[in-house]
């Protein structure tokens, strides 16, 4: 015997709601100025976005929209590090403010010679793993191009040797990840004449040009890597290509004289960084001078930059916090 029965009643739970257009655009809004190029500040657990905009409903492509430092749970993407929020097109990531230099071909970067081996020098550059730094990849004293010699393998620790600072160029990766530098730019090199200060990466932008002088007679390497170098400026008749350069000079370990009021301006500059690092500024050229006259017009001293309560009027007055 055959019987019938009637299908059961459609309930409006059973279909899956959408957000009505003007609810998503409102999320939108929420991350229009990221667009150009601003950032807002994030914790763990933070719900950044629901809409559709920014998230499919079918989880196994949800994890493709929601990027690094975010995961979806209940259809909302939500923040698992702390972090800066960055958008590109429909992709939301979140960039850790404690986190190592995550590096990419043709970053300029200031490391730290760590160990010298066979036709090779490792270097500390902020990274999961040091970096490698070829012999075959280094300049000759006096900018000789020629191929490198047994000779110059015996005399490397001439060239570098550990504990020395340089600047170089990530030009690519080994297999294992780690970043092959190389210095064959007479503007890359070992460093002299300065001091360093470490910031975290995610403060350092890129820019057209990461070497800057500022007109107190400084100038300043913007490592990607979050190393940063502050020396004594070099004078436009005593740079790489001018008449006054001393390419056999490149390799030296000995400092030139600088004068007092030289040193207090790095000495200045190198604070001013620490500050803006500590209340988390991104760096720029404009802010660093700013910053700095703001303190030469306060008669502000080296040790005054120390004091916490200094440190908050300067970020206040030149940001408008």
């Amino acid at each position: 015997m055959i019987s019938f029965s009637s299908f059961p009643v459609q309930t409006d739970d059973v279909y899956p709601t959408t957000k009505h257009p003007d609810e998503a655009l409102m999320d939108l809004d929420d991350f229009d100025h990221l667009e150009a190029g601003g950032s807002r500040l994030t914790y763990p657990g933070e719900t950044l976005t629901s809409s559709q905009a920014f998230m499919r409903w079918d989880h196994s492509v949800a994890f493709e929209i929601s990027g690094h430092g975010t995961y979806v749970d209940n259809e909302e993407v939500i923040s698992s590090v702390a972090g800066t929020i960055e958008r590109v097109n429909k992709l939301v990531t979140v960039r850790a403010i404690r986190t190592r230099y995550n590096p990419e071909v043709g970053d300029l970067v200031v490391g730290r010679i760590t160990e010298v081996q066979p036709k090779r020098w490792k270097v500390d550059a902020n990274s999961r793993q040091d970096a490698v730094l070829m012999l075959s990849s280094v300049n000759l004293p006096g900018g000789i191009q020629r191929r490198k010699l047994e000779s110059d393998e015996l005399q490397m620790r001439n060239f570098f040797e550990e504990g020395d600072l340089l600047v170089a160029e990530v030009q690519a990766f080994f297999a294992d990840g780690a970043m092959s530098l190389h210095t064959r730019s007479l503007r890359y090199g070992k460093l002299r004449n300065g001091q360093i200060v470490a910031v975290p990466p995610i403060l350092v932008r890129r820019l057209k040009s990461h070497f800057l002088s500022l007109p107190c007679g400084v100038d300043l390497i913007l490592g990607l890597n979050g190393y940063i170098w502050v020396s004594k400026h070099v004078k436009e008749s005593e740079q790489e290509g001018e008449e006054g350069f001393d390419a056999e000079a490149v390799y030296s370990n000995q400092n030139d004289e600088i004068d007092e009021s030289t040193r207090t301006a790095i000495s200045r500059v190198t604070n001013i960084i620490r500050i803006l690092s500590s209340h988390f500024i991104p760096l720029s050229d404009t802010l660093l001078l700013n910053a700095y006259e703001w303190v030469v017009e306060q008669e502000g001293t080296v040790k005054d930059l120390l004091l916490e309560d200094y440190g908050d009027v300067l970020v206040a007055s030149i940001t408008g916090r």
